[in-house]
């Protein structure tokens, strides 16, 4: 889940029918500590804690208790705050390697976007993102049915920019 979508009531409606999910909580989201975890000495878990959000509106909302994880980003050094409804998992970590693996995710959905030209995702189910990414593909062949490029490159290299097409000369006709 995105930070900007974040929807107590909707993350709610999700916790009470068994999905997990994890998300970035915003800056000033209210919260008190119902209980502190601890992890191994070397970890790059700064925090690991549960909490149930004290704000009037999300405590309304969203009355789940929630695990709060600040770790530490390797390569940059960031520190990242993570907000989940997973209690089970011991590990930290194992929460911070999920959030890192939706970015893979998010960079997919990008280069469909970008490389079949859909401004936006319509559907949420498998068969609605099947069915309207095989529509842009036909869409992209028939643009281009008769454009001559090299397919196997195009299919190799999907995220490589195609050269422009040389637009044709027009002649002008000469009025005597």
């Amino acid at each position: 889940m995105d930070r900007g979508y974040l929807d107590f009531a909707w993350l709610a409606r999700r916790i009470t029918v068994g999905v997990f999910s994890v998300t970035r909580p915003k800056h000033n989201t209210a919260y008190e500590v119902v209980e502190v975890r601890s992890g191994p000495e070397r970890s790059l878990t700064v925090a690991d804690e549960v909490v149930r959000l004290t704000g009037t509106q999300a405590q309304r909302d969203c009355p789940h208790l929630l695990r709060r994880i600040e770790a530490v980003v390797p390569k940059t050094g960031e520190l990242v705050t993570l907000l989940t409804n997973h209690l089970a998992f011991t590990a930290a970590t194992t929460i911070a390697a999920i959030y890192k693996d939706r970015w893979q995710i998010e960079l997919l959905f990008k280069a469909l976007k970008q490389s079949l030209k859909i401004k936006t995702i319509v559907g949420t189910t498998p068969n609605a993102l099947h069915i309207q990414t095989w529509t842009a593909v036909i869409a992209l062949l028939r643009m281009n049915l008769f454009v001559h490029r090299d397919l196997w490159h195009r299919l190799n290299e999907p995220f490589e920019r195609t050269p422009d097409i040389p637009q044709p000369v027009q002649a002008a006709l000469a009025f005597a």
